[in-house]
């Protein structure tokens, strides 16, 4: 069986199985692209659009994106808590 294209894992992770998660673990964000720039945020070290122009899934280089997506995963784990991944990212935008 193939692998699935890195595009389809992200938007798998960020679109459907983070949001559905969020209430159950006291998420402080709940929406697609919120997930996104945390774990975008956090895969660079810094506000993701300074490093990769938009759409970053298109631009985002795989190691970037896989660096991401296992951000993700480990929060889906509980091995990553969300919501300082969630202050990392509003540190970086100066919020």
């Amino acid at each position: 069986m193939a692998a699935q294209p890195i595009a389809e894992r992200w938007f798998a992770l960020t679109r459907e199985r983070m949001p559905e998660l969020a209430d159950k673990r006291g998420w402080p964000v709940r929406l697609d692209h919120c997930f996104q720039r945390i774990l975008l945020d956090n895969a660079v070290g810094g506000h993701w659009s300074e490093e990769i122009p938009a759409p970053a899934y298109r631009n985002a280089p795989d190691e970037l994106l896989e660096r991401a997506i296992a951000l993700g995963e480990a929060a889906v784990a509980g091995e990553e808590d969300l919501a300082e991944l969630n202050r990392n990212s509003l540190a970086w935008r100066g919020k």
